[in-house]
């Protein structure tokens, strides 16, 4: 799971980025309104963690731009504002949740799991499926009626990609910063190369879908 943390309390950042860590998530952090907007609109997180009070952009003002925006990642507020009204202001801003400091860090995460829940066509913890095409996240494969095909990890977190935006068309630079991470030196020509393996073991499973090419744009899926 990819988190985005935009918070500029840096102490809490950082312990919240080292619970996270241990959970095996990936992190990115941004330390105010603006510069969180910027991360986010690149569509890469499954979950948005945001602090109300921040220099430079609310994180209210921050969701409500991302919302303009159509940028639909869940979001969970944090403040230490904790009036029934403030609480109904982040949610009606745009917000997913809603989470007042100081928190405990096991239900932190148990609301970032649940939001992550939510998005795609989720089959319980452990898969994601579309159209009859299941990919599990534990043992990584991926299967259709009676036949399953192992993926690597990173051809499964592609598909993961996918699988939770299927009529998303993902920009290369969105898969690359989704998969291998943002500082990245990873080559986007080779990107083809993971692309081409998920095309032949979808054919080999006779998936109703493949992975097409957008000239110039990326990669989305189309029915065969």
């Amino acid at each position: 799971m990819r988190v985005l943390i935009v918070e500029d309390s840096v102490s809490l950042t950082e312990a919240l980025v080292a619970v996270m860590k241990r959970e095996k998530y990936t992190v990115d952090v941004a330390y105010d309104g603006e510069e969180g907007v910027a991360f986010a609109e690149t569509g890469v997180y499954d979950v948005i963690v945001m602090d109300v009070m921040m220099p430079k952009m609310s994180g209210m003002e921050a969701v409500r731009e991302l919302r303009r925006k159509k940028i639909n990642t869940p979001i969970i507020m944090l403040t230490a504002l904790g009036e029934d009204s403030d609480k109904v202001a982040g949610l009606d801003c745009g917000a997913d949740d809603y989470l007042t400091k100081p928190f405990s860090t096991p239900e932190l995460l148990a609301r970032i799991r649940a939001l992550a829940r939510r998005k795609g066509d989720v089959i319980p913890d452990d898969g994601l499926s579309h159209k009859g095409v299941t990919l599990n996240l534990l043992n990584f494969s991926m299967t259709y009626g009676e036949k399953s095909v192992k993926l690597s990890k990173k051809e499964a977190e592609i598909m993961k990609f996918f699988l939770e935006q299927p009529s998303f068309v993902a920009q290369r630079e969105q898969l690359i910063s989704k998969v291998w991470g943002f500082d990245s030196e990873f080559e986007s020509n080779n990107l083809e190369v993971f692309v081409s393996f998920l095309r032949k073991k979808l054919k080999f499973l006779g998936a109703p879908f493949t992975i097409i090419p957008m000239r110039g744009v990326g990669y989305r899926l189309n029915d065969e």
